[in-house]
């Protein structure tokens, strides 16, 4: 929550403000790798390789589908079924100098 002070009430009022790891846009890329940017303004790069043994994510293993990723409720979606914490992207990416 942000303190910001309101004109027509002429009194301070919280707001609620957007979480810095939210995703705002992505781009995924054929290694593997997903080209972020989060609503603080950040940019990074996560890679996706290490989660791929994983069963949730073997899908994206076809090329095709991994390219499918997109920005749906502030983090990466592929399917209805596979998805990523935009709290994980934030915390374990890589910032772009």
């Amino acid at each position: 929550m942000v303190e910001v002070f309101d004109d027509k009430l002429q009194d301070t009022v919280l707001v609620a403000s957007t979480p810095a790891w939210r995703v705002a846009a992505v781009t995924p890329t054929e290694d593997y790798k997903l080209h972020l940017r989060f609503a603080d303004g950040s940019r990074k790069v996560y890679d996706m390789r290490p989660l791929l043994e994983w069963t949730v994510f073997e899908p994206l293993r076809n090329p095709g589908l991994f390219l499918q990723g997109h920005v749906d409720g502030g983090t990466v979606v592929w399917t209805d079924d596979i998805d990523i914490a935009p709290e994980e992207l934030y915390e374990n990416s890589v910032p772009v100098e």
